[in-house]
């Protein structure tokens, strides 16, 4: 009888220990969104990092430090307490291909290390934005949207450029 409390344990602990929660799913995804991300960051020649369609546009490598600089802002403002230095960002960009890689890179990894050190339950909680009261887990849906968003736009640029973007990366 002993074993068979054990082995529906066992059974219940594995299905919960699989449990798909927001926090998850934003996890795999947000790494799934890196290496797309990177793999274009990659596949654009150096030379070509200064390409933008029309003048209003931001070109290739402003776009990703544009979206470096929004992931460290949402993720340090809602998900630490650090204080978010835009004047030290800026002023500290990288400005080689290698060198923007290795900060999409540092960026992306410093989103998953603070969403992972957040707990599933303040997901909830409701923090002021500039578009108003907003929860957590609403900041981690923007954080994915701003990425794909301008990821949308760089695939513009790749195929301006007569550069097959790689292969989609879904969940």
């Amino acid at each position: 009888m002993k074993n068979i409390y054990l082995l529906l344990f066992l059974i219940s602990y594995t299905a919960m220990s699989q449990e798909i929660t927001p926090k998850s799913a934003f996890l795999e995804k947000w790494k799934n969104s890196e290496a797309y991300l990177l793999e274009m960051a990659e596949v654009m020649p150096e030379e070509k990092y200064t390409f933008a369609p029309t003048e209003r546009e931001m070109d290739f490598k402003n776009q990703l430090l544009h979206i470096c600089g929004n992931m460290l802002w949402l993720s340090t403002t809602y998900f630490s307490e650090e204080e978010f230095d835009r004047k030290k960002l800026a002023d500290n960009a990288p400005d080689s291909k290698s060198e923007i890689i290795k900060f999409l890179k540092k960026s992306f990894d410093e989103v998953y290390k603070r969403v992972t050190e957040t707990s599933e339950e303040s997901l909830i909680t409701k923090v002021d934005f500039f578009a108003g009261p907003k929860s957590k887990l609403q900041i981690l849906n923007l954080l994915q949207d701003h990425v794909t968003h301008h990821r949308g736009q760089l695939i513009v640029y790749l195929n301006l450029n007569e550069i097959k973007p790689p292969k989609y990366v879904g969940w």
